[in-house]
C-alpha cells in the first residue's frame, strides 16, 4: 500500500508500518480521558495543547516515522502543522483516527468508556440549537442563539478548529480520572532518539 499524500496515511498502511514498531512513533493528541477510553496499542498520549506549548522539545525527540492520531484527524492535522513549523519531518496524519485504525484490523486498547470530544460538541451544539428554536417560538430574539451556534459551526469548519471543543476539553469531567502529564513526563516516555550511524 502506498501513501498518496505524505501528510495523510490510511489506517491499513499504519497497521503495516506497526509490524515494525521500532520504526514508528504513534502520537495520540486527544485528551487523556479520550486516550484512556480507546487507543492504538503502543501509542503515546501528547494532548494537542501540551504539544503546541512544547512542539520544539517534542520535535527534537522524533527521529523516525511519526503517525499523529486523534478521533477524526482534525486535531492530528493541527499537531502536524505545529511540529512541521519547528522542523519535525516524516509526519503523517492517520485518516479516520482511532476508529479507522480499529476498522482496518489494528490493535486498539480499550479502557473505561467516555464520550469523545466530538460527540460532546455535537450534543451541546444540537441542544443549543434546539433550545434556541424552542425559545424562539415564545421569544423571537431567542432564535438568534440557533443562528449563533450555526455561525460558530461554520467558522469551525472553515478554520478547522473548534472553540466549543476546546472549552469542553477544559471541563472537569474531561479531565477527571485522567493521567494528565507534564511536558518532561511525556518526553521521558517517548523512545530515545537513535544515535546517528
Amino acid at each position: 500500500m502506498s501513501v498518496i499524500n505524505p501528510a495523510r496515511v490510511d489506517a491499513a498502511t499504519v497497521v503495516d508500518w506497526l509490524a515494525e514498531p521500532d520504526a514508528v512513533t504513534v502520537i495520540d493528541v486527544r485528551s487523556p480521558t479520550e486516550f484512556g477510553t480507546a487507543r492504538i496499542g503502543g501509542s503515546y498520549n501528547v494532548p494537542l495543547d501540551l504539544l503546541g506549548e512544547h512542539a520544539d522539545q517534542l520535535a527534537a525527540r522524533l527521529d523516525r516515522r511519526v503517525v499523529l492520531v486523534c478521533q477524526s484527524g482534525a486535531r492530528a492535522a493541527q499537531a502536524r502543522q505545529r511540529l512541521a513549523r519547528v522542523g519535525a519531518q516524516n509526519l503523517h496524519v492517520l485518516d479516520g483516527g482511532v476508529p479507522g485504525y480499529a476498522a482496518a484490523g489494528g490493535q486498539v486498547v480499550h479502557g473505561r468508556a467516555h464520550w469523545s470530544l466530538e460527540r460532546q460538541v455535537r450534543l451541546v451544539a444540537g441542544s443549543l440549537v434546539l433550545a434556541g428554536v424552542a425559545a424562539g417560538l415564545r421569544f423571537p430574539k431567542a432564535s438568534l442563539l440557533a443562528g449563533g451556534v450555526g455561525a460558530g459551526l461554520a467558522v469551525s469548519a472553515l478554520t478547522d478548529s473548534c472553540i466549543m471543543g476546546r472549552a469542553l476539553a477544559a471541563l472537569p469531567h474531561n479531565n477527571r480520572g485522567s493521567r494528565r502529564r507534564t511536558a518532561p513526563q511525556v518526553l521521558d516516555l517517548l523512545p530515545d532518539p537513535q544515535p546517528d550511524a
